[in-house]
């Protein structure tokens, strides 16, 4: 595939703010000419950042369009800003009614874009700075010479939009499980310096959810744990690291979707705390964030009648966003929607209705419209009809433009190849995540010591695992990976899929029966068992072989609650290669697991029964 963009400049010239007002006043050079990017040369620069009367003046020289659009951010497929492939080309026709990023811009003022992979927008580092370029010369040169704020959800773990070869750093559960404030925003800081080096400017990292229910099957292990106050001391540490780095977070999901048993995607969650067990269990973490000077918050598509009896989401809720996060919590910083096309917000409204009451409620930024041009002409209508004003709009558009200028995208919009060599995907930031990544793994059990492994003793290994999809799209398959990385330690292992979920058919249930025969040992990769799926047909079929078994659970840690009989159970709370790789080296005793719960593992007969508490881990 070819990307057929603006250049990625080399270092030269810094883009700066010029003097004067209107648009002029925010036009912006890269590189060594305004060639290099095809932005118009100011006629005199100050390289300072504007302050808020700059801002303001820009504001009210901006039409009521131009002002409507710097509300929303949107997706848009192509690796490409001008000239992306035809089916890329198609897709937006479709869904946005343009062709390509640089149309999006010029017919709706979008003041920012998210990056997804499925989108196409994250194929590699260079190409995704070259389309951040692209973007941003279509943002520059456009009436009022405005940068856009590009953003993507680059949790790391289970949720990563950019892969390899930049850095992958462990998930939040396994962070948690680390323990180690240091670590949590040396990661953070690493993500941070090679988004910004892509042109990515803002993350919708960290998660800020307390995960409480082990039955939540949409934050699970992004969530940093279970217990309130060590949450709380992680984002924080997000929050500075990321943020140190240059790029805009987002504590999310708020006021707190960590005790849910519905995925907000695909249902309407209503979480029944009572307004005490809200400032107990969900408040602190963000509170936190708050305190270290996030630069923007995520709201849920949950129900909490504690807070709002209207049965409105948080998203739509005054009293939630305003009345607390605004007024009570003392908060003046952006606040962006969750994606605009999921089905917790918009059970109760129609989709022109949604990013009205959302900005009636309090919200800045409204990511995501399922139909953009109908949500951005509903929009235009409140202000022309009097359900919104134009002063609404300009105070959500002077705290976005606040955060641009923050974040440096007056100062310095563009980026350069030489940035993104230096910087993406270096051997410091890989050894740093492996070092990271083995402090996270967690032993739960090994009752009869048989870790860690010997090749003396063990040398052949079987891995039987789970391969879910890559979260990237470019590490795994997981079976292979911990083969590979067996192998590399001077094991011989052999891999076996047990399919996406680990839910092997009978057939491949027999086909690792017979091949544990020939093996020492086997590890089981196991993901997210229950009750009623066959991973746990497959590990008991492994163990009645008498073989040693070791399972690994992949994602959540509650797995070892239904499989008994295991010689050793560990926790990884990822599939991505980096962490993958750290459990290999604690099962052979390369590093020592260090790694504690950071939520508790109840009884899977009597969930009211605690197995493993927060704060479990062996060593050896």
């Amino acid at each position: 595939m070819q990307y057929r963009d603006t250049p990625v400049p080399r270092p030269g010239r810094r883009a700066v703010i010029a003097a004067g007002a209107g648009a002029a006043a925010f036009a912006a050079t890269a590189g060594p000419s305004s060639a290099a990017t095809g932005a118009a040369a100011p006629a005199a620069t100050t390289g300072r950042t504007p302050d808020d009367r700059q801002l303001r003046k820009l504001i009210a020289e901006m039409t009521l369009e131009e002002k409507v659009g710097q509300l929303f951010v949107m997706r848009v497929y192509g690796a490409s800003a001008t000239d992306p492939d035809q089916a890329d080309i198609d897709a937006n026709l479709k869904e946005i009614g343009v062709r390509t990023a640089a149309e999006l811009i010029a017919k709706y003022h979008v003041g920012g874009i998210i990056y997804f992979a499925w989108a196409h927008n994250t194929a590699n580092p260079s190409q995704i700075a070259s389309l951040s370029n692209g973007i941003q010369k279509a943002g520059l040169t456009g009436p009022r010479g405005l940068p856009v704020l590009i953003s993507t959800d680059q949790e790391h773990g289970i949720v990563t939009r950019v892969g390899y070869p930049a850095t992958l750093v462990p998930g939040a559960m396994a962070l948690g499980a680390g323990g180690s404030a240091s670590d949590t925003r040396q990661a953070a800081r690493i993500a941070g310096v090679e988004l910004r080096a892509m042109g990515i400017r803002q993350d919708y990292a960290p998660d800020a959810d307390v995960n409480v229910n082990p039955a939540n099957p949409v934050i699970g292990v992004r969530s940093f744990g279970a217990d309130p106050q060590a949450v709380a001391t992680m984002v924080a540490a997000q929050v500075k690291g990321y943020q140190g780095a240059g790029i805009a977070t987002a504590a999310k999901h708020f006021p707190g979707h960590g005790d849910t048993a519905t995925d907000s995607h695909y249902g309407f969650p209503v979480i029944e705390h009572t307004r005490a067990q809200w400032e107990e269990l969900d408040a602190p973490p963000f509170k936190a964030a708050i305190a270290a000077g996030i630069d923007s918050i995520m709201t849920a598509h949950i129900m909490v009648p504690a807070l709002d009896s209207s049965g409105d989401p948080a998203t739509l809720s005054h009293p939630i966003l305003t009345g607390i996060l605004r007024e009570q919590l003392g908060y003046d910083g952006v606040v962006v929607t969750d994606s605009l096309g999921m089905a917790g917000v918009r059970e109760k409204y129609g989709d022109d209705k949604v990013p009205v009451l959302a900005l009636k409620a309090g919200v800045d930024q409204l990511l995501n419209p399922p139909d953009l041009d109908l949500a951005w002409n509903a929009v235009v209508a409140a202000v022309k009809g009097g359900e919104l004003t134009e002063d609404r709009l300009d105070e959500s558009i002077l705290r976005i433009l606040r955060l641009k200028a923050r974040r440096g995208l007056f100062t310095e919009p563009y980026v350069t190849a030489d940035g993104v060599s230096r910087t993406v995907g270096t051997k410091a930031h890989l050894a740093a995540a492996d070092r990271i990544a083995e402090g996270t793994t967690t032993l739960l059990a090994d009752a009869g010591k048989l870790l860690p492994l010997s090749r003396r003793s063990h040398r052949r290994i079987l891995v039987v695992s789970a391969d879910p999809a890559s979260p990237s799209g470019t590490t795994g398959p997981p079976s292979k990976v911990l083969a590979a990385a067996l192998n590399e330690l001077g094991f011989t292992a052999t891999a076996i899929s047990s399919g996406s979920n680990g839910n092997a058919s009978q057939a491949v249930i027999d086909q690792a029966v017979a091949a544990a025969g020939e093996a020492d040992a086997v590890l089981v990769g196991t993901y997210n068992v229950s009750a009623t799926g066959s991973q746990r047909a497959l590990v008991a079929a492994l163990v009645a072989t008498g073989k040693p078994v070791v399972q690994l659970a992949i994602r959540n840690p509650y797995d070892i609650a239904r499989l008994p009989g295991v010689g050793a159970a560990l926790a990884a709370y990822s599939w991505t290669d980096v962490e993958l790789r750290a459990a290999v080296r604690v099962i052979a005793g390369q590093a020592r697991p260090k790694g504690h719960l950071p939520v508790p593992v109840p009884d899977a007969a009597d969930p009211t029964k605690v197995l493993y508490p927060i704060g479990h881990g062996l060593g050896y």
